[in-house]
C-alpha cells in the first residue's frame, strides 16, 4: 500500500528517532554484540589474477600494456580494474575473467595460465570498494560498514568480511565444485573462528545477493547442533532466491550491468562462461512456467524451457552443467532451521520479460524489455521465495522488510535501508525479533 505525502514524512521522523536511539544504546553495548560475518554479492569483492607461462594471450596489446600495474610476484586487480573500459582491453579482462566447464571432471576451472584469488579473507577491506583508488565510483560495502562500524562494530574483531571468487558456483550433491565447496569450508571456519574469538557468541551472518545463496546452502549443509552453537541469525539483503529475468538477458545477449563503453557482446563469452551466472537464472520452482520470460520469433521460453533457451542463443555447452548441477540444486531450495529476515527493495522496474523481434539478429541485439515488480535487479517473486516456503511450516522465527525505492544495490547505501537493517540487528541482540512481514 502506497503511503501519503505527509505518512512518509511522519514515518521519517519517527524513523530517525529510533536510528539515533539505536545508534547510542548499541555503541554503550558493544563488548556485548554478536560478531557478525558478511557475505558480499557477485562483483562485490576485489579479485586478484597472475599469468602463468601457460598463458596464451589473444593479442600482443593485451600482453604488454593490461593491465597497468602488476605487483613484484606479478599479482594484478582483475576486478575492478578500470582499463577494460578502454575497448582494446575489454577483450583482454573477458579472456582472462572466463571460465571453462570439463565434462571429464565434471567441474568448472580458469582459463588456462590464469591463477586468481581473493585479498584479505576475513576483513570487510576488499568489500569496501572494487577499486581502492577510484573509492568514490566504486564504493560497495563501504557505507554500511561504516554504519555498522558507528554502532561499535570493529573489523578483525567482531566484523568480518567473506570475499570470493563470485564466478564459481556450487553444485547439487554428487557432482563436485572444488572452488565454491572451498569458500564453504573457509566460510564455516570463519564463522568458528568469530564465535570462537567473541567468548562463544553465535554469529550474526549478513550477505548480500549471491551471497545469500552461498550462506543459504552453508545453513542446510551443517547438522542443526551446529547451528545452535555458531549462528545467531541470518539477515539476507536483496537475495535472488529462485533467480531473475536479468539474468537470461545477460546470458542471452551480454549484460554491461550499466558500466558505459562496453560492447555487451564482447563480454557475454566470458559472462556465459560463469558458474554462478547459471545458478541466477529463473527457477522453475519460482517462476511460473506458465508464463514466457522470452519471446522472439522462433520460440517462446519459460523458466522451464532453460535449457532449450540456452541451445537456441548458441550456449548448448552450458546445458549439461545447468540440468545435472544447478537445476537440482535451485530445485532444492529450503528455508534454514535458523532465524531469518530478508530485506530487499520494492516498486522498482525490473525486468519481466524479454521480447527479441528480428529474426535476422537473433539474440546478437538487446530486447525490448517489459518491466514487472522487483529491486530493479531480482524480480519479487525470486526475493519471496522464502517467505513461500515459510508460509507452509511456520515453526521459526522468519521476517520479511520491504523498502520500496530501494534497489538492488542502493540498500547498501540509501540511509532508510541502513537504518533498517541496523535496526534489524539491534533487534536480534534483544531477541525481539518475530515472524513478521513488514513493509517501509
Amino acid at each position: 500500500m502506497k503511503n501519503d505525502r505527509g505518512s512518509l514524512l511522519l514515518a521519517g521522523v519517527a524513523t530517525g528517532i529510533i536510528w539515533a536511539a539505536t545508534m547510542l544504546c548499541a555503541c554503550h553495548a558493544r563488548a556485548d554484540l554478536h560478531p557478525l560475518v558478511i557475505v558480499p554479492g557477485s562483483g562485490g569483492n576485489q579479485l586478484e589474477a597472475r599469468l602463468t607461462r601457460e598463458y596464451k594471450s589473444s593479442s600482443l596489446l593485451c600482453s604488454r600494456l593490461f593491465p597497468p600495474v602488476r605487483d613484484r610476484d606479478g599479482w594484478f586487480r582483475l576486478w575492478f580494474e578500470p582499463s577494460v573500459l578502454l575497448a582494446p582491453f575489454t577483450q583482454c579482462f573477458a579472456d582472462r575473467m572466463s571460465l571453462y566447464y570439463d565434462p571429464g571432471s565434471d567441474d568448472y576451472c580458469n582459463a588456462p595460465g590464469v591463477e586468481t584469488r581473493v585479498n584479505r579473507f576475513g576483513s570487510t577491506e576488499s568489500l569496501l570498494h572494487l577499486d581502492p583508488y577510484l573509492k568514490q565510483v566504486t564504493a560497495y560495502m563501504a557505507t554500511l560498514v561504516k554504519s555498522l562500524q558507528k554502532v561499535g562494530y570493529v573489523d578483525g574483531k567482531t566484523l568480518f568480511g567473506a570475499p570470493y571468487d563470485f564466478r564459481y558456483g556450487l553444485a547439487a550433491d554428487g557432482h563436485p565444485s572444488r572452488v565454491g565447496s572451498k569458500f564453504l569450508q573457509d566460510l564455516k571456519d570463519l564463522i568458528e573462528k568469530a564465535t570462537t574469538s567473541n567468548k562463544g557468541k553465535p554469529v550474526i551472518l549478513l550477505s548480500h545477493s549471491l551471497g545469500g545463496l552461498f550462506a543459504l546452502q552453508l545453513l542446510n549443509r551443517n547438522s542443526k547442533s551446529w547451528l545452535q552453537r555458531h549462528i545467531k541469525h541470518f539477515i539476507a539483503l536483496s537475495a535472488p532466491w529462485g533467480g531473475a529475468v536479468d539474468e537470461v538477458l545477460t546470458l542471452a545477449s551480454g549484460n554491461t550491468l550499466g558500466v558505459p563503453l562496453v560492447d555487451p557482446l564482447i563480454v557475454r563469452g566470458e559472462q556465459r562462461s560463469s558458474e554462478s551466472n547459471l545458478w541466477l537464472l529463473p527457477s522453475p520452482k519460482v517462476f511460473d512456467n506458465e508464463k514466457p520470460l522470452v519471446i522472439s520469433p522462433s520460440a517462446n521460453y519459460t523458466a522451464h524451457d532453460i535449457a532449450q533457451f540456452l541451445n537456441d542463443i548458441g550456449f548448448p555447452e552450458g546445458i549439461r552443467p545447468y540440468e545435472s548441477r544447478i537445476l537440482p540444486l535451485v530445485e532444492g531450495l529450503a528455508l534454514p532451521e535458523v532465524p531469518v529476515t530478508c530485506v530487499f527493495g520494492s516498486d522498482m522496474e525490473t525486468p519481466e520479460k524479454l521480447i527479441y523481434r528480428s529474426k535476422a539478429k537473433g539474440f546478437d541485439e538487446q530486447p525490448e524489455v517489459v518491466y514487472g515488480d522487483g529491486d530493479g535487479t531480482v524480480n519479487m517473486a525470486s526475493l519471496l521465495a522464502l517467505e513461500s516456503l515459510w508460509k507452509e511450516n511456520r515453526k521459526q522465527p522468519f521476517k520479511v522488510v520491504t523498502i520500496p525505492g530501494v534497489s538492488h544495490t542502493s540498500i547498501l547505501k540509501e540511509e532508510i535501508a541502513l537504518q533498517e537493517i541496523v535496526q534489524e540487528i539491534v533487534n536480534i541482540h534483544a531477541d525481539h525479533v518475530g515472524s513478521s512481514y513488514v513493509q517501509r
